[in-house]
């Protein structure tokens, strides 16, 4: 197993880009809500589809950098991957239905 040793100012300049990466996506994903908008409630299965994307991404952000599985045994890595690919999946089906 290979650990990377960093300083503590790149750690914290790395998870302050993180942080402004969620900030930016929930701020996304509120404008993709078209309620705000017009003030009525519309499904919309390409919204949708784009904002579980974009709940991927923070997932996986959050997984890898604020529970440090970015330094954990590739094949943690891995299974959290799959885990978020099936729980979001699972839901975008669920919603089709």
């Amino acid at each position: 197993m290979t650990t990377r040793t960093t300083t503590s100012g790149e750690s914290t300049r790395s998870i302050t880009w993180v942080w402004l990466a969620l900030t930016a996506i929930t701020i996304g994903s509120w404008w993709l809500a078209p309620a705000h908008i017009t003030g009525t409630v519309q499904a919309s299965t390409t919204i949708t589809a784009v904002v579980l994307v974009l709940t991927f991404v923070k997932c996986r952000l959050i997984i890898r950098h604020f529970m440090e599985v970015r330094t954990a045994p590739r094949w943690l890595g891995h299974a959290t991957d799959a885990w978020l690919v099936v729980l979001l999946t699972t839901v975008f089906v669920i919603y089709l239905f």
